[in-house]
């Protein structure tokens, strides 16, 4: 089968293309990129007026599968990914059983080839059972399929065993990925330490337990000289550690989230549940560098921690509700905003979107080079539609965005040259 995009705006960050071209597609793969393409029994997409963009790539993603599959499963959010523009995800390992062992892995990887709308790359877990005190045989978890390593939900807390842990993943070429927490400073922190927690009578959690955390890994990674991703960065002091890093040369690179760069905690006023997370949502001073590290690059990636949830575990009391959001079908436009706002240029965004989360993870995905998988995004960045949480793709509605206005939304999304998502409006 062969597509033949037309007319489109063809934007691709990791060959410094920007400009009116014509994608052919054939075989799942890029064929050809040039002006006046014609091909015979080609599909045509008229992508006039639109983006046409490597596929969106997703390094921070929630599935649930195996063992949650009342939340989300690998059909519900590889759906979601497509909706909303994204061709691949990489599925964290806190599913039950843990994501800790070649097997886990490979169920993974089969569902998603055979029943998955998106490429689906796992993420296996750093310690055998997320209990932070053995670590998982990393060689067999990257034979299987693996493309980084994270205890994502929970810290590694002991630092003899984060130091090994990047040590035994740096020959087989796996990232460490960081879920920075200082769990003595959390405490019984419910939401970012504060004017608002204070009022609400919330116990807080400091700006401090982030930060330290941080520091430690990116010193072990220095260390080591081993490669730490940092996942869901959300202080300004977390910023400024990350971006020193790197200009000493610690191989660090480092995500953000669109709620984390749209909401301040102020968001959690009337006890919202929906802006419940980890890390938390901070002040506005946070929101801020945040970004700024996404426009100077100390941010690498955008992602989404899309964290799915049902009804009953978010409506509840405020301090026993779960941490998380769905984001999949909302990342795109909150982003396309740091363009409107002025924070971001529009192909900064689509490399925080694609050659950024490539580049952190090493998933052989990202451009629309010649040769390439035909993994490719339409985006029409002037569609306005309201968010209605009721009709998300995802199982779980558990959003803090359910009625607001977006502007910019995937048109087409085509996974290995095949068109798995068109939108009707």
């Amino acid at each position: 089968m062969k597509i033949l995009i037309k007319n489109g705006r063809v934007m691709d960050p990791a060959q410094g293309i920007d400009d009116s071209l014509d994608l052919l597609l054939a075989e799942g793969k890029i064929s050809k990129v040039g002006k006046n393409l014609q091909e015979e029994g080609a599909e045509v997409i008229d992508a006039r007026g639109k983006l046409v963009v490597p596929g969106l790539i997703d390094i921070h993603v929630h599935l649930r599968d195996p063992g949650y599959e009342y939340k989300e499963d690998i059909v519900s959010g590889t759906l979601s990914a497509v909706t909303g523009g994204f061709t691949s995800v990489a599925s964290m390992p806190n599913s039950s059983p843990v994501n800790d062992n070649k097997a886990v892995t490979l169920y993974i990887r089969r569902k998603a080839e055979e029943e998955g709308s998106a490429n689906v790359f796992p993420v296996g877990s750093i310690t055998k059972g997320l209990k932070g005190e053995t670590l998982t045989e990393m060689g067999d978890l990257k034979e299987a399929g693996c493309v980084g390593l994270s205890d994502d939900g929970r810290p590694v807390s002991n630092g003899e065993i984060m130091r090994r842990a990047l040590e035994y993943a740096k020959p087989f070429g796996l990232p460490i990925i960081s879920h920075a927490e200082d769990l003595s400073l959390v405490g019984e922190g419910v939401m970012n330490e504060g004017f608002v927690a204070t009022e609400m009578g919330l116990k807080g959690i400091p700006w401090v337990a982030e930060d330290a955390a941080i520091a430690r890994d990116v010193m072990l990674a220095e260390f080591t000289g081993a490669h730490l991703h940092v996942a869901h960065v959300s202080t300004k002091g977390s910023v400024e550690i990350i971006r020193a890093a790197k200009k000493r040369g610690v191989k660090v690179t480092s995500e953000a989230t669109p709620h984390h760069f749209t909401l301040t905690d102020e968001a959690v006023r009337g006890y919202n549940t929906n802006a419940k997370m980890n890390p938390p949502l901070r002040s506005g001073e946070d929101v801020a560098a945040i970004r700024e590290g996404l426009a100077d690059g100390t941010i690498d990636a955008i992602a989404t921690d899309h964290a799915p949830h049902h009804l009953d575990e978010k409506n509840v009391e405020f301090n026993i509700a779960l941490n998380g959001i769905v984001g999949l079908e909302t990342a795109l436009p909150l982003s396309l905003r740091l363009v409107d706002e002025g924070v971001l240029t529009l192909e900064q965004v689509i490399a925080r979107l694609t050659t950024g989360p490539a580049r952190s993870l090493g998933i052989p995905r990202g451009t629309l080079e010649v040769g390439a998988a035909a993994d490719v995004t339409v985006i029409d960045p002037e569609l306005e539609w309201t968010v209605v949480a009721a009709s998300l793709a995802s199982k779980s509605k558990n959003t803090p965005f359910d009625g607001w206005k977006m502007r910019g939304a995937a048109t087409n999304t085509i996974v290995s040259g095949k068109v798995v998502y068109q939108r009707d409006n």
